[in-house]
């Protein structure tokens, strides 16, 4: 049976495709990850986004295959990025967006 990209020869890239996925899914998991975190052990959890994010940027800088560094550096910066975010998850703790963990009371 012949189909239509083997007739006209379309040569497809899925690359970016899967990339832009794992982009997605990478920081759709790092946002519960911050309400967690920010939950259970407060503004102090930065250090861990901090160690993970540069674990993942060298990871990134020393593996061969390209599409796997791309994604270490998403990973990376979406750790970056989650520092950021648990300090304004207190702030969205504080105006009672989100539960407050009633052991750790005092720091709101």
């Amino acid at each position: 049976m012949l189909y239509l990209c083997d007739k006209f020869d379309i040569g497809m890239n899925y690359e970016g495709i899967l990339l832009g996925a794992g982009a997605f899914l990478c920081i759709g998991m790092f946002h519960p990850l911050v309400i967690k975190a920010e939950y259970c052990f407060g503004v102090k959890s930065w250090w861990a986004f901090l160690i993970v994010g540069l674990l993942a940027a060298a990871g990134s800088l020393f593996v061969d295959n390209t599409y796997v560094s791309i994604f270490l550096g998403i990973f990376a910066f979406s750790s970056f990025w989650s520092i950021g975010e648990v300090f304004k998850q207190r702030e969205r703790v504080r105006k009672g967006w989100f539960p407050m963990n009633p052991k750790r009371k005092n720091e709101y």
